[in-house]
């Protein structure tokens, strides 16, 4: 199976909140809770007031911070390039949460197999169970403006391009939001204006001591000294660099 990607095209959004009905539908999810939240910015002034709005969930990196910082192999990537959590895995320590350069992964209270209140990480999936069965993402197939687009990575890219040279006469500014810092992400969007307008961080990245600790402390480690205890040690050092919280409390 190849790689898929979402393309959410703000210019044309209506903002009639569909997407965000159909997550919720799909994931179970109350009225007050879905994976998809809705920025709304008013610019300009009146008589030219537009408002700038976009449907805003997971982005799901290529390098995503969330996977590097969890402590127990939690997150993972799917072979769609959806970024997934593993619920049975997940302890709720919530260095996803407070790691995540859009603030996309949130960790909630609710209810495991016994019937227990836990805390859990909870995002988007990119409706990964449904797209390896050879469907479409819930908030991709009720988007009747085709605001919202789904499908092979490299296609959707070009979609994406060709999109932005029709609207650059009408919105000088318009560009693909496509964060190089974390490596590309499976959702991109074309925004009419620049990313600090709908609240994006145009020079998001990931932290190079989530890398060094993913990528090399944490395998040499196990090589070392045994999953068992690298899991132990790993607790502790993930808790000193990632839990941002607690860091800043502590005045360091």
């Amino acid at each position: 199976m190849g790689q898929y990607r979402m393309l959410v095209d703000v210019t044309k959004c209506i903002g009639c909140y569909s997407c965000r009905v159909a997550c919720q539908m799909e994931n179970d999810l109350p009225p007050d809770q879905s994976y998809i939240s809705f920025c709304e910015v008013e610019k300009g002034e009146y008589p030219n007031v537009e408002w700038v709005m976009h449907r805003f969930s997971c982005l799901h990196c290529e390098d995503a911070v969330c996977e590097k910082v969890c402590p127990q192999n939690a997150i993972s990537y799917s072979q769609t390039g959806a970024v997934v959590v593993d619920q049975e895995q997940c302890i709720g320590c919530e260095y996803c949460e407070k790691n995540c350069p859009f603030g996309r992964a949130k960790v909630e209270l609710c209810q495991d197999k016994e019937g227990n209140s836990v805390s859990r990480a909870n995002k988007c999936t990119l409706c990964n169970g449904k797209v390896l069965e050879g469907m479409t993402p819930a908030c991709a197939s009720t988007c009747y403006t085709e605001a919202i687009v789904f499908g092979e990575s490299d296609e959707i890219l070009q979609k994406a391009e060709q999109r932005l040279a029709e609207v650059k006469d009408r919105y000088p500014d318009a560009n693909i939001y496509n964060p190089e810092g974390v490596g590309g992400t499976h959702t991109i969007y074309l925004l009419a204006h620049k990313p600090e307008e709908y609240d994006l961080e145009s020079d998001a990245t990931t932290p190079a001591s989530a890398i060094i600790w993913k990528d090399y402390a944490q395998p040499l480690g196990k090589l070392l000294l045994g999953a068992t205890t690298m899991a132990v040690i790993g607790g502790a050092i993930s808790n000193r660099l990632f839990n941002k919280g607690e860091h800043h409390e502590g005045g360091e």
